[in-house]
C-alpha cells in the first residue's frame, strides 16, 4: 500500500558540517521546514554512532512538525511514513546504523519504511533523480557514482590518502607543494602560491607544525583550493594543477557512466558540491577533459542537493516509485527484503 497525498516524509543529509534534517509533503516540490543541527555525529569504534545521530534526529522531527503549523499537543499526529537518511561514511562506516535505526525509528515515529543511503547516493538522486546517468560530487573530497539502474558503479572517495584525486584536498595540497618547492628553490614551484601561502598560513617553514597534527588535515588542504584557482590565470603552475584535477575528475566519471541514459538518450553527468564553485579555473578544463573523455554524455548542472535526493527517495519509497537500485551499504531499504520487491 502506497502513501496519498498529504502525508510526510523525512530527509537527513549527515556529514562534516553537522546534520540536515528536511520535512516534505507527498507531491510538494518543496520542503515543508528545514531543521539543522550543527554538530557532526560521532563516529567511534563501532561506526557512525546511532544513538548520537538520534539524540539530534528525534528532537530535530519535533521542532518541524513544529514548524509545519502543528500545536505542540498534536504534533504527534502529524503521519512521517518514509524517512531517508544519507550520511557520509555510510558504506564503510554505516553498520551500526544499519542495525539499530530500523527498529528505533518504527519505535520512536512509527516509521516502517527506511532508506539508509551514502552520501553519494543521496547527491546522486538530489542530481540526477532515478534516471540512469552518473553524478560527480567535489568538495573537500571527491567522488564519482553511476547506475543503469540495474547496479551501481563507483569510482574513487577513498579519502585524501588513498585518492580523492581532483578533489579539493588534491588540489590544495599539489598547491600548497608547488609553493614549497618555490620556497626550496626546486622545479615546479610556483611563486605566486608560495606569496599565497604566506598570506594565508605564514611563513612556509612553519605549516607542516600547523598541518601535521590536525584531525581536520582534508579540510585544511582544501581550504587552500581557492587560492590555486585564484592563481591560475596568471600561474601556469596553478593552471596546470587545475587541468589534472579536470583530467582525473573526469577519469572519475568515465569509470562510473553507463553508456546510454533514459531511452538510449546521451547520459547524463551531473556535478555538484562546492568544488565546483571555484567557476571557471576549474570548469573551463573539466567541460574539455569530459568532452574528450565522455563524447557520448551530457554534462549537466545538479538540480538539487543531497538533503533534496534523500527526500527524494524517501518519497519513491512511499508511493513504492524506489527505482535505484538497491545495494547492501549504499542504497540499503530494510523494508524492501532482499529483493526489488515493494513495501
Amino acid at each position: 500500500m502506497t502513501a496519498a497525498a498529504g502525508s510526510y516524509v523525512l530527509g537527513v543529509d549527515s556529514g562534516g558540517s553537522g546534520l540536515r534534517v528536511a520535512l516534505g509533503a507527498i507531491g510538494a516540490e518543496k520542503p515543508v521546514a528545514t531543521v539543522v543541527c550543527v554538530e557532526p555525529v560521532r563516529t567511534g569504534p563501532a561506526g557512525i554512532d546511532a544513538g548520537h545521530l538520534l539524540e539530534q534526529l528525534l528532537p530535530a522531527v519535533d521542532e518541524l512538525r513544529a514548524q509545519a503549523g502543528e500545536r505542540a499537543e498534536a504534533a504527534a499526529g502529524l503521519s512521517v511514513v518514509a524517512v531517508a537518511i544519507g550520511a557520509a561514511g555510510m558504506a564503510t562506516l554505516g553498520d551500526q546504523l544499519r542495525a539499530e535505526l530500523p527498529a528505533a525509528l518504527e519505535q520512536a515515529l512509527g516509521v516502517q519504511l527506511l532508506a539508509l543511503a551514502a552520501d553519494a547516493v543521496t547527491a546522486y538522486a538530489g542530481a540526477v533523480g532515478q534516471r540512469p546517468g552518473a553524478v560527480v560530487a567535489g568538495g573537500t573530497g571527491m567522488i564519482a557514482l553511476g547506475t543503469d539502474l540495474t547496479s551501481w558503479r563507483r569510482a574513487d572517495g577513498w579519502g585524501h590518502l588513498l585518492g580523492d584525486s581532483g578533489g579539493g584536498a588534491w588540489i590544495g595540497r599539489a598547491g600548497l607543494d608547488a609553493a614549497m618547492r618555490a620556497h626550496d628553490g626546486r622545479r615546479g614551484g610556483s611563486v605566486a602560491l608560495l606569496a599565497r601561502l604566506e598570506a594565508v598560513f605564514g611563513p612556509a617553514p612553519e605549516l607542516p607544525g600547523l598541518l601535521y597534527p590536525r584531525t581536520d588535515r582534508p579540510a585544511l588542504l582544501a581550504s587552500f583550493a581557492p587560492e590555486v584557482a585564484a592563481c591560475a590565470g596568471d600561474d601556469p603552475v596553478a593552471a596546470g594543477i587545475l587541468r589534472d584535477a579536470a583530467g582525473h575528475i573526469a577519469e572519475a566519471a568515465a569509470a562510473v557512466c553507463p553508456e546510454h541514459g533514459a531511452a538510449d538518450e546521451p547520459c547524463e553527468v551531473a556535478l555538484t558540491g562546492g568544488l565546483f564553485r571555484m567557476g571557471d579555473p576549474l570548469l573551463v578544463p573539466l567541460r574539455e577533459e569530459l568532452a574528450r573523455q565522455l563524447p557520448q554524455a551530457r554534462t549537466v548542472p545538479g538540480s538539487g542537493d543531497p538533503l533534496t535526493g534523500s527526500l527524494r527517495i524517501a518519497e519513491a519509497m512511499a508511493t513504492g516509485e524506489l527505482r535505484l537500485p538497491l545495494h547492501p551499504t549504499l542504497l540499503c531499504v530494510p523494508a524492501y527484503g532482499p529483493g526489488r520487491g515493494r513495501p
